[in-house]
């Protein structure tokens, strides 16, 4: 359940466990390439008037190229994560904190299991530590052994 009605806060709180597929709408523009689902397990509390603290796990695997050779280099994301949602306009200005809309009914965590999973991802992975790269000449892969280029002249 990734929208919780905050009617059920009011009776403590709420376990929010769910699957996002790759395909599913809060995804669309996000540049990674999820390989299967995005899963969720959190719980969402209230912790003031008009305030609720998420504390959450994301886990997915994600696709990528090397920085360095471009082979696919496939990440195990798994992410803990604490959001707070207000809907206290004065929030609206602090980036840790998830503004809701007046009169709020539902909080619908897809937004931030979103942004959450875009922060958690590796942004220049690299196959091993060790990657040799691409030759700049002729673009052979160098982790497979030396390329037939010549030496580069000293300038």
């Amino acid at each position: 359940m990734l929208r919780v009605d905050l009617r059920d806060l009011n009776r403590g709180p709420v376990e929010t466990v769910g699957r996002l597929e790759p395909d599913d709408p809060v995804f669309a523009g996000l540049e990674l390439d999820l390989i299967g689902p995005v899963s969720v397990e959190g719980r969402l509390q209230a912790t003031g008037p008009g305030e609720y603290f998420w504390r959450a796990r994301l886990q997915a695997d994600v696709r990528s190229d090397c920085r360095r050779c471009l082979s696919d280099v496939v990440r195990h994301v798994d992410e803990h994560v604490d959001v707070l949602f207000s809907d206290d306009p004065d929030a609206a200005e602090d980036p840790a904190v998830y503004l809701l809309p007046p009169a709020a009914g539902v909080i619908d965590l897809g937004e931030a299991v979103r942004e959450e999973l875009a922060l958690a991802v590796e942004p220049y992975p690299v196959c091993r530590e060790d990657c040799a790269g691409l030759c700049p000449r002729c673009g052979a892969d160098l982790n497979a052994g030396a390329c037939a280029c010549a030496p580069a002249e000293p300038v």
